[in-house]
């Protein structure tokens, strides 16, 4: 259906979300495929680094896109109650001051610096500047 979309010109590329290496390996031995996913969108920060996701990703031309960027602790039952909050972290927040930078922009910085996309949601307008100062 998504090749379909992408031959009549509704779609510039396509992408899936939350694939793990198989299912993304399913696909690329498909019979027949003519478009390939360009990207794969995951939940990924430092605690959940996806490092061997990632590294098949890179090795098939696919951009790992990372949702949940600055941690995701709603909501994670498995999430052991003695992990702090990402952005709490204590050694997250001393590189952050010895670089002069908040705890946000050093786990983005660290996403962009492996080469995935981050994406980083806030409603606050001054964050949201900070979050651009990488």
């Amino acid at each position: 259906a998504m090749e379909k979309c992408k031959d009549s010109g509704l779609a510039k590329s396509i992408g899936v979300s939350n694939f793990n290496h198989k299912q993304l390996e399913r696909i690329l031995d498909k019979p027949g495929l003519k478009y390939k996913p360009v990207c794969n969108q995951v939940e990924c920060h430092p605690y959940l680094n996806q490092s061997k996701l990632l590294e098949f990703c890179k090795s098939q031309d696919i951009v790992l896109t990372a949702y949940a960027a600055l941690g995701s602790n709603s909501g994670k039952e498995w999430l052991s109650k003695n992990n702090p909050v990402l952005l709490e972290d204590p050694v997250l927040s001393a590189i952050a001051a010895r670089h002069r930078r908040t705890p946000a922009q050093v786990a983005l910085r660290y996403q962009l610096q492996r080469g995935v996309v981050a994406l980083a949601k806030s409603f606050n307008e001054e964050r949201i500047r900070e979050n651009f100062q990488v």
